[in-house]
């Protein structure tokens, strides 16, 4: 059951992130990421196929191997950030949920920010 659990987890990011390749506000590389780590849990054939992806696999590797995300990726991610929060203004959200939202996405933003480039 467990198993099943990991790899339903990795099935859906993985469709979240190839979303997020044609959907602007939908960032790609944390999804592939979740995706990878849920297939290492469960599956070696999906973890290696994930690894092997032309698409996918290259932000793993870097990830890997600098703890780097790729400017574009990074671009991408702050801009769904101010989007989605811009979103939350625009519908007139609780000031304390704007408070809150604004200071889990500050702290995404800096830490994409953070990591080093490819």
């Amino acid at each position: 059951m467990r198993r099943q659990l990991w790899i339903a987890l990795g099935c859906t990011s993985v469709a979240l992130g190839a979303a997020g390749v044609v959907l602007p506000l939908l960032p790609t590389t944390p999804f592939v990421l979740l995706a990878a780590w849920a297939f290492a849990k469960s599956s070696p054939r999906l973890h290696d196929w994930l690894l092997a992806h032309n698409m996918f696999g290259p932000l793993i590797a870097d990830w890997r191997r600098n703890g780097a995300i790729a400017p574009r990726a990074k671009v991408a991610s702050v801009l769904a950030m101010a989007a989605a929060f811009g979103l939350s203004l625009a519908l007139a959200a609780p000031a304390w949920l704007l408070a809150v939202q604004g200071a889990v996405l500050a702290a995404s933003a800096a830490f994409v920010l953070s990591r080093p480039g490819r």
